[in-house]
Parts: structure tokens; C-alpha cells; sequence
């Protein structure tokens, strides 16, 4: 599958993150995505200007993400990653790999990402659910009649509903970090070298 990603000279990010202290407040907030990445992202250190935005983005994503979820969590950090490849959002991209993995998606699984429609490594209804993710985050929308009774024929309407959530979760983070142009972070940026590259990934905007 093709990637639209662009390969443009790299901006600078339009606002620099700030330090984690500069908000205490937030310490319970930025435990999420530690919990998630093992790390702050960038996008949420720069997103603390507007403490708020912070508080409500981590209980989204606990919603969305955390206990009580009926699809594997693993799993919807993979649709993270096929609804930000269809958004073309690099850091996104990358960001959703690495949490796959440390939510429980094997190191051979990540390494097949490119593969997912032969490789046997995905089942039906996961390849089927990653179509959904990509033809829900393109934009115009692509989800049709055809593709949603293909996703009732494999999933049940509650984690339809989850896996949209994930999709729909990270819409915005797509908007954020390709419009505020974040600067990637090590681990994130190893992964999508040695995995996404194959892909035509490059960190784009958000490298330096």
C-alpha cells in the first residue's frame, strides 16, 4: 500500500513543549501517556498551555484506551496507526507502533504492519478492522455500505464502536501534530526508521 506521506524540509515546531513541572497540576494526566508511550509526548507537553485541554484529552483516552475495554488494547494502537498513516500525520504514525508493542502486539506483528493483508500473522477480522481504520481516517471519509456489514460480519457492535473510538481519538491528535509540526522523540523516531521506512516513512515535519 502506498503512503502519501510528505517529505517536505521540516519546520520548526510552531510552539516549543514545555517541561512537565511547568503545570504540577497535571501530574496525573501526563501518568497516562507515560503509562501508554513510557514517556510525555511532546504534543501534550506543548498542550499544556491549556491545562484543561490535557485533562479532558487523558480521560478521552482513558475512555477510549483503558480498563474495561472489550478489544484488545494492543490491538487499537494498530488501528491508531492505520487511521494516522491514512491522515499522513508521521508522528502518529510511529507514536501508535510503539504503543502497540508495549500493549502486547508482538515485535514480529509490528514488523509485518506493511503486510497485514497476507500476512498470516493478522486474522480476518483484524485485517478487516485496519481497512476500516484507513478508509475512516482518510479524508474524505471512505468507510461505505460494503465495509461497515464487512465489520458486523467480524465484530460486534460495542468494539465497533471502541475501534472507531480509537480512530476518532486520534483524528485529532493527527490535526495537532501536523499542524503544530511536534518534534518526534527518540524511541518513536527509531521505530519508524527501522519499520515504517520500508513504507516510504521519513518523520517528515517532525524531525529535524
Amino acid at each position: 500500500m502506498s503512503n502519501n506521506n510528505k517529505t517536505t524540509l521540516s519546520p520548526a515546531p510552531l510552539l516549543p513543549p514545555l517541561p512537565p513541572e511547568t503545570t504540577p497540576e497535571l501530574a496525573d494526566d501526563f501518568a497516562v501517556f507515560i503509562d501508554i508511550l513510557g514517556f510525555i509526548p511532546n504534543s501534550l507537553l506543548t498542550m499544556q498551555r491549556k491545562p484543561e485541554m490535557v485533562k479532558g484529552f487523558a480521560a478521552l483516552t482513558k475512555g477510549v484506551m483503558g480498563e474495561g475495554s472489550v478489544v484488545d488494547g494492543g490491538f487499537k494502537r494498530l488501528i491508531a496507526h492505520f487511521a494516522s498513516r491514512a491522515a499522513g500525520c508521521q508522528y502518529c504514525e510511529a507514536h501508535s507502533l510503539i504503543a502497540a508493542g508495549i500493549h502486547g502486539i508482538s515485535d514480529e506483528k509490528v514488523a509485518a504492519v506493511w503486510e497485514y493483508q497476507t500476512s498470516p500473522l493478522y486474522t480476518d477480522a483484524e485485517r478487516v478492522a485496519l481497512d476500516f481504520a484507513l478508509a475512516a481516517g482518510s479524508v474524505p471519509n471512505a468507510v461505505d455500505a460494503p465495509l461497515m456489514e464487512a465489520m458486523r460480519q467480524h465484530w460486534k457492535e460495542e468494539e465497533i464502536v471502541e475501534i472507531l473510538g480509537a480512530v476518532s481519538l486520534y483524528g485529532f491528535l493527527n490535526r495537532w501534530n501536523d499542524s503544530m509540526a511536534t518534534e518526534i522523540e527518540s524511541s518513536p523516531k527509531a521505530l519508524g526508521d527501522e519499520v515504517l521506512a520500508q513504507g516510504g516513512w521519513t518523520g517528515g515535519k517532525h524531525v529535524k
